[in-house]
């Protein structure tokens, strides 16, 4: 079919044992910024990237 356009939107979500906070807030923006750039290089756009307040003890 001509002119078809098709949309696709996935979402990851990443979680460890327990849900324990392991993503520290002093590299919490570099890791966010590396997985942004995985998305590009392959050619797609990424619309969100976040996580979930840490709470330490």
């Amino acid at each position: 079919m001509a002119n078809t356009y098709t949309q696709m939107y996935i979402q990851f979500v990443f979680a460890v044992q327990n849900r324990i906070s392991l993503i520290h807030p002093d590299w919490k923006d570099e890791l966010y910024k590396y997985i942004t750039g995985i998305v590009q290089n392959n050619k797609h756009k990424l619309i969100a990237i976040n996580g979930i307040p840490v709470l330490y003890s």
